[in-house]
């Protein structure tokens, strides 16, 4: 069994994509085995090549064990991959096998992620970072969340259609307007 008392845990609220000094930040509240969570992070990633340096993007937990049961281990696995850098590895290879996400498979994508520890699976058996994910959530619920993708932008949620015209079209209404070179 692993001592989770001396494990000091890297939370995913400190893991951002994009500029520190970005204008926007967007928030999303999501479940690895969810079919619309995974096309909202394809529209995501569409916005961050196109808003380069003007957004940045954080991925919270928010696992619907009622519908998905393999969602919370996946998040947990994901939170691991956090604790060696490799969060965006894993988090991408985690919605790309939305279908395949049993323990195995997670120590598979550990592995292509690039995550070297030897107790992976003996800390997802003993949900070393279960709390951590269930932190997500209960801060998601805190803030309204009840479904998945819920997404944040500075804070405010999005109330509009995950596609990447009509988020856009957001990001281009929020964003300060850029002054023009003489």
């Amino acid at each position: 069994m692993i001592n989770q008392n001396k494990l000091e845990i890297i939370e995913p609220r400190t893991v951002w994509i994009g500029e520190e000094k970005a204008e926007l930040s967007l928030v999303m509240y999501g479940d690895y085995e969810s079919e619309a969570c995974a096309k909202a992070q394809d529209v995501i990633d569409l916005l961050l090549k196109q808003y380069d340096g003007r957004i940045r993007f954080q991925f919270r937990h928010f696992p619907l064990t009622r519908i998905h049961q393999f969602a919370h281990k996946a998040a947990e696995a994901a939170v691991a991959a956090v604790q060696e850098g490799k969060f965006w590895e894993m988090h991408h290879l985690l919605f790309a096998h939305r279908k395949r996400l049993g323990s195995i498979s997670l120590k598979e994508y550990a592995l292509e992620a690039g995550v070297k520890d030897k107790n992976f699976i003996p800390k997802l058996v003993d949900s070393v970072y279960g709390w951590t994910v269930r932190a997500d959530l209960l801060e998601g619920v805190g803030k309204g969340v009840r479904d998945v993708p819920a997404l944040f932008i500075n804070d405010q949620l999005y109330e509009g259609k995950f596609t990447q015209p009509a988020l856009s079209k957001t990001l281009l209404e929020r964003l300060p307007a850029r002054k023009k070179r003489a």
